[in-house]
């Protein structure tokens, strides 16, 4: 085969490096953002599109975060490229922070005070699968929580990325401008020798 290794690795490798990449998250997260750099779109329509993403997975709907996303990007013009990448904020190893949080924030919200001292029986209110069961208890106060919080980190993404992306396509265009201008100045030199 074209592409096969010369050594393979073993399973426990494999396994290892699902859960944590041999080169590490920070090349992830740099593949993913110049990704989006280099979206070919209006920074807006990028940003917004990220902002998309983002929201939807803040919410507890495990499996629907991409319709979700696009979804959401349509509505405010953003891209659907932009909004799947968005979505990568929600992740194995941030699933547990957004859910803690946008239950205890809902909860809250909803006017139960304090956290709750009764313990949630998940195993009960899954094997019963019916969706009346688990709204009350978990996906409304998750649901709620979500708000508030998918409303301040929208806002703070939002800005951040509409500035980079704007200041990066800016300094992209002057780059392929002066290239241009140096092949025409090089292109009239040799045509007038």
């Amino acid at each position: 085969m074209l592409f096969r290794r010369r050594q393979p690795i073993s399973r426990l490798t494999k396994l290892r490096e699902l859960f944590w990449p041999r080169r590490g998250f920070i090349r992830s997260f740099q593949y993913l953002s110049k990704r989006v750099l280099r979206l070919s779109a209006t920074p807006h329509a990028i940003a917004a599109g990220v902002v998309a993403g983002v929201v939807a997975s803040w919410t507890p709907f495990i499996g629907l975060h991409f319709l979700l996303a696009f979804a959401i990007a349509y509505i405010i013009a953003g891209n659907m490229v932009a909004a799947a990448i968005g979505t990568a904020f929600g992740n194995p190893l941030t699933f547990p922070l957004i859910w803690a949080s946008t239950w205890e924030v809902g909860h809250r919200l909803i006017g139960k005070g304090d956290p709750v001292t009764d313990s949630v029986d998940l195993e009960k209110k899954f094997s019963l699968s019916a969706f009346e069961s688990m709204w009350h208890p978990i996906l409304k106060p998750m649901l709620v929580g979500a708000i508030p919080l998918a409303a301040v980190s929208g806002a703070i993404i939002y800005c951040v990325i509409y500035f980079t992306v704007s200041k990066f396509q800016t300094r992209r265009r002057e780059r392929l401008a002066e290239r241009a201008r140096a092949r025409l100045a090089e292109a009239l030199q040799g045509s007038s020798v």
